[in-house]
């Protein structure tokens, strides 16, 4: 896999992740049409594809990875896809070449995460209240798992009692606002 590209995953830079996303969406829409679902299950699909891609590339788990990234992407796309038809019921007529996407494709693990409780869909939902410096400064910490000293680098902050008060403030405003 491109090694620049798997670099803009792992990145915060909005404008090269954009970029990304959008390389292969129209494409990917396209190609779903055959499994008969419609424009919106198929960008929820593409979008929650794109996600998990990102989260194996800053886990560093594409470093290895021989295959193009739209094979890679389109493979995540194809269990996602299975599984919005079993959720449905939709089942669909064997065809030998369905499947196939460009080149064969890799072993694909795929975290299957059950669906949000309700305090999950909450913490969602009041995350994107929050300001962008909390939303990036929680994202380093929780869903990067940088350190404090990691995010003062990256983030370009002061010092590290910057970040651990930035960090405290902001979970004590998501506190309130979930707890109303």
């Amino acid at each position: 896999m491109d090694k620049n590209a798997v670099q803009d995953l792992q990145s915060e830079d909005r404008l090269k992740l954009k970029a990304i996303y959008n390389e292969y969406r129209t494409e990917f829409l396209n190609f779903g049409k055959r499994y008969n679902l419609n424009e919106d299950d198929l960008s929820d699909v593409y979008q929650e594809a794109f996600l998990a891609l990102r989260k194996l590339a800053i886990k560093g788990t594409l470093d290895d990875v021989k295959s193009s990234m739209k094979t890679y992407l389109f493979g995540i796309c194809k269990f996602k896809i299975y599984d919005v038809l079993k959720r449905k019921k939709v089942k669909i007529p064997y065809e030998a070449k369905l499947h196939v996407v460009e080149e064969e494709i890799q072993e694909i693990e795929i975290d299957r995460e059950p669906p949000l409780t309700e305090k999950q869909s909450l913490l969602r939902n009041y995350f994107k209240e929050l300001g962008e410096k909390c939303q990036q400064v929680l994202t380093m910490y929780y869903y990067r798992g940088l350190n404090i000293k990691e995010i003062v680098e990256e983030g370009g902050y002061g010092n590290e009692n910057v970040v651990k008060a930035q960090k405290s403030r902001c979970l004590k405003t998501l506190r309130e606002l979930c707890n109303g």
